[in-house]
């Protein structure tokens, strides 16, 4: 067996049944343990988003708004565009069911994480913070857990630099190629270089501000960006809207029954793909939109926790089912078996020639993708070695930028996909350990505002 097909196998067991369970049944455990604090506390997160509770004076460096952005930014990518049909291409309709189901528990599940990263979080003279699972891996666990902390920051660090970084970029490559030549067309070496030279030098320019900078950016991109994808699929569906109805049900149907296309039956097919597309997608129970969140104003960890926990909201129940939806109601997934020409397709029998705005949408998510990535791996590698190694990582980062764009590694992203689903272990250890914590500390705060 090759290294590279080692390398597979090891990604396939890692992002397999057995840590989709594991991932699925701890936001279950935790939807319960925190007493469904996805509904009970949308409404108070949605306040506390619109910067009611915003105090210039709190601890952190950036405010709600732009800790979710970031964390946003990282997560609503190409999973929320290829990702889904990727999803309904293996698992049939029935799979976009399963991503909700994983959104709606990985709600409790983002919760969890954000609220520890703020309750554990470390400021420093500067008032830079360093919050996120290796930090309340050790501090909640104890010094004797810190190489599970390390575990979580080497996983992350190397993770960034493959999924985060290279290939986003790569995604960013093929759709400005596609948007000059259509799709079909060999991608053009010159074109890729200039993709390569100016998106290093864009990142360079946004990255080496630090969280500020990079939270700044997340701000303002992230609404035009989803606003912009989500108006579109929206007009489609409009246009369309006799086929909703009889789509919805489509994917209602095929959830508890696997079509004769799709391998793997019920368990193995639908809930597998919808799953594991759903939790590529939203990240829930990955760890890693705790280290931004951890990075918030607020001296209340349960009200980033709150923040935190809309982004699946966002990222999986409205931008992935929008995805989903055109491509059901407009019967594309069964008129290609091309999960990157799919959502294309989709746009262009909804509306004729708005192919074009889901390689604009690419374009925008891999690169807001790739800016919010850098920071998960800075503060991995700020814990492991300390601030003096951030820059070098910083550097290295916009160098794999530019390697991305110009040339494809499967193999090494490959390999940095499996360091990605690694993270979860020590996050879930440590949050379902912690969980009793993060009760005491929401019962204390909800008692706090309805009083």
């Amino acid at each position: 067996m090759t290294i590279p097909d080692l390398i597979a196998k090891i990604n396939s067991f890692v992002w397999g049944i057995p840590l989709m369970v594991l991932l699925v049944g701890t936001g279950l455990f935790l939807t319960s343990r925190m007493k469904f604090v996805q509904f009970r506390g949308f409404k108070h997160a949605c306040s506390i988003l619109r910067g009611k509770y915003d105090r210039p004076g709190d601890p952190g460096e950036i405010t709600h708004f732009r800790a979710l952005a970031t964390a946003l930014s990282a997560t609503i990518g190409t999973g929320n565009i290829v990702g889904v049909a990727t999803a309904v291409m293996l698992g049939g309709p029935g799979a976009v069911f399963w991503m909700w189901v994983t959104a709606l528990v990985g709600m409790a599940t983002k919760f969890t994480s954000c609220t520890l990263a703020v309750h554990f979080r470390k400021i420093d003279e500067q008032g830079e913070a360093h919050g996120g699972p290796m930090h309340f891996i050790e501090q909640g666990l104890g010094k004797r857990f810190r190489w599970l902390a390390c575990m979580f920051a080497f996983f992350t660090a190397t993770a960034s630099l493959g999924i985060g970084n290279m290939f986003q970029i790569n995604n960013v490559s093929a759709a400005i190629n596609t948007l000059i030549f259509g799709y079909g067309q060999k991608p053009v070496i010159a074109i890729n270089v200039i993709v390569g030279l100016i998106g290093a030098s864009l990142v360079a320019m946004v990255i080496l501000g630090g969280i500020k900078r990079i939270a700044q950016f997340s701000g303002k991109i992230l609404p035009v960006m989803c606003l912009f994808y989500v108006i579109g699929g929206l007009i489609i569906l409009i246009k369309n809207y006799d086929l909703i109805l009889p789509g919805l049900q489509l994917i209602f149907t095929k959830a508890f029954s696997a079509p004769e296309s799709v391998s793997g039956g019920l368990l193995g097919g639908v809930i597998r793909h919808g799953v594991a597309r759903g939790l590529f997608s939203n990240e829930a129970g990955m760890g890693s939109a705790a280290i931004a969140h951890g990075a918030a104003k607020t001296n209340e960890p349960v009200r980033e926790g709150l923040v935190a926990m809309l982004g699946p909201f966002i990222d999986t129940i409205i931008v992935c089912s929008i995805t989903g939806l055109v491509i059901i109601c407009t019967g594309a997934f069964d008129q290609t078996a091309d999960s990157a020409k799919m959502t294309s397709l989709a746009f262009d029998i909804g509306l004729a020639g708005s192919g074009w705005m889901v390689s604009v949408g690419i374009l925008f998510f891999a690169f807001s993708t790739l800016v919010s990535w850098s920071y998960y791996g800075d503060r991995a590698v700020d814990y492991l070695f300390g601030k003096k190694a951030v820059t070098p990582y910083r550097i290295v980062y916009v160098i794999f930028v530019f390697i991305g764009a110009i040339s494809s590694f499967p193999t090494v992203i490959c390999f940095c996909d499996t360091m990605n689903g690694l993270m979860a272990i020590p996050n879930l250890i440590a949050i379902a350990v912690l969980s009793p914590l993060v009760a005491r500390l929401a019962a204390d705060y909800f008692k706090r505002m309805n009083s």
